[in-house]
């Protein structure tokens, strides 16, 4: 029995009782394309920004094309995830230095890693203004993080071959077109201490606090006015700062058990360790923007229109890896002869993904829109997932979905058909803004 037939042989879904429409696209991007489009159309129509949200099952695949669709149409999206710290520069900075001090050799490029991920020094002061921080920036001889230019010739200068951080350190002395920002950076790197857990704190401290007074100005003049990526690296510098006063006590204790040895490389292990216990609870500090939310978090969620993404048979409901033929997953699931004695896995079912469904749809107060795409970018067939068939949505054709996508932005009928039965909200009708 298939997942298709499985929830085919399903209960209709308790929450699908409000006006359901389905865009039908070819690729991901089309399909987030068309899911943006029908937000900025809402809110051509008079719906406040605070009454629609996408959901998605999960953001992996989703949240760079929904940027891109979001940016233009000209709506400001964000992303109610878990934050992934161990995937922002900040983290990546916090790394970088630690192979450098563990290594007993390096090349040039292992070298200026953590340049590159926007290392500064611990003594680096912090604008007084925006002005301030725009005539710093000014200033290329002077100012941090290096620009990748600067990066890129001081590698060119230095010999391919692998030294000790004392011999390139000597190999900078040596040679004067280096810029002299990068001898600051390697006499820093050669003056830290063994990596004892004070030290640790005190070298991991001084690389976010220089981060955060000089990495982040540098990343904000460089951001997309929607400034996705200087709130990303913000809350990651938040996060690290907190790592910076937990890593300490740890790495003390798992050296006292034995566990962990006094070098950089477990130090890195155990940070990665500890910044990978993601919180449970979303960040999110602009009431203006689109939230974008994954499947998980919708309980309880109250907004008039929904636009679920990702439709689509093996992501929603999403096709299980397991060791275990299915054939036998099935014969567990039904209570064959002969398995009482193992126990069914619950990712052998489409239960979760059907009841994170339903809460999408429950979350619906006047109309639901329901995306999906028929190809991969291999061109392979998608197929239209299961659980559309337990709303029997409205679809809509290819010239009015061509409308709603054009600069025109035109609600296709059956969803303008909603939009002008219920009426445009009140919040559209004021200044958006507060919380739900």
């Amino acid at each position: 029995m298939t997942s298709a037939d499985r929830l085919a042989l399903a209960d209709p879904l308790p929450g699908a009782d409000v006006p359901a429409v389905e865009l039908v696209t070819t690729t991901r991007r089309a399909e987030a394309r068309s899911a943006m489009a029908t937000v900025a159309a809402l809110r051509g129509a008079g719906v406040g920004v605070r009454d629609v949200a996408v959901v998605a099952r999960d953001l992996d695949e989703y949240e760079e094309p929904l940027y891109r669709a979001a940016v233009q149409y000209g709506a400001t999206p964000v992303f109610w995830t878990q934050l992934r710290v161990t995937r922002t520069t900040p983290f990546a900075l916090l790394e970088a230095v630690c192979k450098v001090l563990a290594a007993t050799d390096l090349d040039a490029e292992a070298l200026c890693r953590p340049l590159e991920h926007g290392w500064c020094p611990p003594d680096i002061s912090h604008p007084a203004s925006a002005a301030d921080s725009d005539e710093i920036r000014a200033d290329s001889s002077t100012a941090w993080p290096l620009d990748p230019r600067t990066i890129r010739n001081g590698l060119v200068a230095l010999p391919a071959d692998r030294r000790t951080i004392d011999e390139w350190a000597e190999t900078l002395s040596e040679t004067p077109s280096v810029d002299d920002r990068i001898r600051t950076y390697v006499e820093w790197m050669r003056s830290r201490p063994a990596p004892s857990p004070d030290a640790v704190g005190a070298v991991f401290g001084d690389v976010v606090d220089a981060y955060e007074r000089a990495g982040l100005p540098a990343t904000k003049a460089r951001d997309s006015p929607a400034l996705i990526e200087t709130e990303r690296d913000a809350r990651a510098v938040v996060r690290l700062e907190a790592l910076v006063r937990q890593l300490p006590y740890k790495y003390a204790d798992r050296i006292a058990e034995g566990t962990l040895t006094q070098s950089w490389d477990d130090v890195a292990d155990l940070a990665r360790l500890i910044a990978t216990q993601r919180p449970g609870r979303r960040e999110h500090s602009n009431a203006r923007a689109v939230d974008v939310l994954e499947a998980n978090d919708v309980w309880l969620l109250d907004v008039p229109y929904v636009v679920v993404v990702g439709l689509v048979d093996g992501e929603w409901p999403r096709t299980s890896e397991s060791p275990i033929p299915p054939e036998l997953q099935e014969a567990v699931l039904a209570g064959a002869e002969g398995t009482s004695t193992l126990a069914p896995r619950t990712a052998w079912t489409d239960g979760r993904d059907r009841d994170q469904f339903d809460d999408a749809c429950r979350a619906a107060g006047r109309g639901l829109v329901l995306t999906r795409h028929t190809e991969t970018m291999d061109g392979d067939p998608r197929r239209r997932s299961p659980l559309l068939d337990q709303l029997d949505p409205t679809a809509v054709d290819d010239d009015a979905l061509h409308r709603l996508v054009s600069p025109d932005r035109r609600l296709p009928e059956p969803l303008r058909e909603i939009v002008e039965d219920r009426g445009a909200t009140a919040e559209g009708r004021r200044e958006d803004g507060g919380d739900r």
